[in-house]
C-alpha cells in the first residue's frame, strides 16, 4: 500500500455524548471564582468571564428557540455576503451581552443549569445526516449537515471555556479526549481558506499538528476544488507544521503574526503553505 492510498476523506464526527462532561468541567472553574474572578478579562475581544458565560447561555436559547422550538425571526438589515453575516452576528452578541451585564454571576449559572441540559437534550434528538438549521458558514457552507453544525457548536464551547481557563488561571482543556475533537472540525476550515488557491489537480498540501491531542491531515487540489483527507503522504508540495496550542489559536484567531512566525514551520513550497495560517473556524 502506498502512502497516498492511505489518505482518507474526513468524515463525519459524532460529538453529542461530549457535551454533558463539557458542560461540568465549566462549572467547576465557574462555582468557586469570586467577584474579581467573574470581571477577569479574557482573550475574547472585550469580554470578561462573565460576558462570555452570558454569550454561553444565549447560543443555548437561541439554539433551543430557532431549532427545537422553530421559532422564525428577520434579521434588521440585508445579509448578502459573509461579512454581513458576521456583522449581524456580533451585532446579537453584543446586545445580548450588554443586557445581561445586570444579572448577577448565580442567575446566569442558574439559568445555565436550567437550559444546558435541554441543549443536550435536543442536540441528541437530532438525525447526524438531516440537514441543519444554520451552515457552517466559516467552512463555507451555506447548508450543512446535522453533525457538523453539532460539531461547530462544540468547538465554540470549547474555545470559550479555553478562554475562561486561561483568564482565571485554570488548568486547560487539552488532553487529547478534548481537544482533538475540536480541531478535528476546526481544520475542516482549511478548503474554504484555499478556495482561492490555484494548483495543478494532485497537488497535496500536509498539516501535522504536534501534541498528544494533534493529528495530520492533507489537503488535495481536485479537477475543481480542494478536498480534505485524514493521514499523510510522502511528497507533499509544501507541509505546514506546528503544536496543538499554536493549532488551536490559529483557527480562532488568536495566534499572533509574532508567534505565527517562530512556532508555525512550512516546508517546501512556502507559497502554498501560507493560506493555513489564514484559515479561520471561527465567525470572524
Amino acid at each position: 500500500m502506498t502512502e497516498a492510498s492511505r489518505l482518507i476523506p474526513v468524515g463525519p464526527v459524532h460529538l453529542v455524548p461530549l457535551f454533558p462532561g463539557l458542560y461540568r468541567e465549566l462549572m467547576s472553574v465557574l462555582r468557586p471564582l469570586d467577584p474579581a474572578g467573574w470581571q477577569k478579562p479574557t482573550g475574547c475581544a472585550l469580554w470578561s468571564v462573565k460576558d462570555i458565560v452570558a454569550h454561553l447561555l444565549d447560543t443555548c436559547l437561541r439554539r433551543l428557540s430557532f431549532g427545537r422550538d422553530g421559532l422564525s425571526t428577520s434579521p434588521d438589515r440585508p445579509i448578502t455576503s459573509y461579512t454581513d453575516l458576521v456583522d449581524y452576528l456580533n451585532h446579537l452578541n453584543a446586545q445580548w451581552v450588554a443586557a445581561t451585564r445586570r444579572l448577577s454571576p448565580r442567575v446566569l449559572m442558574d439559568f445555565l443549569d436550567f437550559a444546558e441540559p435541554q441543549l443536550h437534550q435536543y442536540l441528541g434528538s437530532l438525525a447526524p445526516d438531516d440537514p441543519a438549521v444554520f451552515g457552517v458558514a466559516w467552512a463555507g457552507e451555506e447548508h450543512s449537515l446535522n453533525w457538523f453544525d453539532i460539531g461547530r457548536e462544540y468547538t465554540e464551547r470549547w474555545l470559550h471555556q479555553q478562554q475562561i481557563r486561561e483568564a482565571v488561571g485554570a488548568a486547560g482543556l487539552t488532553t487529547r479526549a478534548w481537544l482533538y475533537p475540536a480541531l478535528d472540525i476546526f481544520v475542516r476550515a482549511l478548503p474554504f481558506a484555499y478556495r482561492s488557491v490555484d494548483a495543478r489537480p494532485g497537488t497535496r498540501i500536509g498539516l501535522e499538528i504536534r501534541g498528544d491531542a494533534g493529528g495530520v491531515w492533507t489537503l488535495a487540489r481536485g479537477e475543481v476544488a480542494w478536498g480534505l483527507f485524514t493521514g499523510g503522504h510522502a511528497d507533499p508540495a509544501a507541509r505546514v507544521t506546528l503544536d496543538q496550542d499554536s493549532a488551536w489559536r490559529l483557527f480562532s484567531k488568536s495566534l499572533s503574526a509574532e508567534r505565527a512566525r517562530r512556532d508555525v514551520r512550512i516546508d517546501g513550497d512556502v507559497s502554498l503553505g501560507r493560506p493555513v495560517l489564514g484559515a479561520l473556524a471561527i465567525m470572524a
